[in-house]
């Protein structure tokens, strides 16, 4: 999925990108900005240490792969790139009455600093984290 033309402001963009069975995966999607909080929406923790950015994931609500606390997963220096890959298992409820599920597939790509939009989207990674699993534990 390309990034759209423009982008808004702010130091978190997210371009979030839907296809949904239920709408016979017609893809949806929708850009916002906003400050470092964008981040906690995608289960990440942005801080800085000096000119570093350190990048942490935190605990999800997935049904599987469990994830049980915060794990780093890089730190960018200035004009670097790195690239998250993940995949979960959600519930749709709580209640085992309802074996029902929903699956997600994540590709995150953060900056620290401004990149150019076609460089941020080809250029190779500098830090590159696959957490992909099979999503049935095998």
């Amino acid at each position: 999925m390309l990034l759209p033309p423009s982008l808004p402001a702010g130091d978190v963009v997210v371009h979030d990108v839907l296809a949904d069975e239920a709408n016979g995966y017609t893809r949806q999607d929708e850009v916002v900005g906003g400050g470092v909080g964008r981040a906690h929406d995608l289960g990440l923790w942005l801080s800085t240490e000096t000119t570093r950015l350190v990048v942490d994931r935190l605990p999800g609500r997935a049904a599987y792969p469990r994830q049980s606390g915060p794990g780093r997963l890089f730190t960018l220096l200035p004009g670097q790139v790195g690239r998250y890959r993940a995949n979960f298992r959600f519930t749709v409820t709580s209640c085992a009455c309802n074996p029902s599920w929903y699956y997600e597939d994540w590709l995150i790509l953060v900056a620290n600093d401004q990149v150019r939009r076609d460089e941020f989207i080809s250029r190779r990674p500098d830090h590159d984290v696959d957490h992909r699993v099979h999503l049935y534990g095998g």
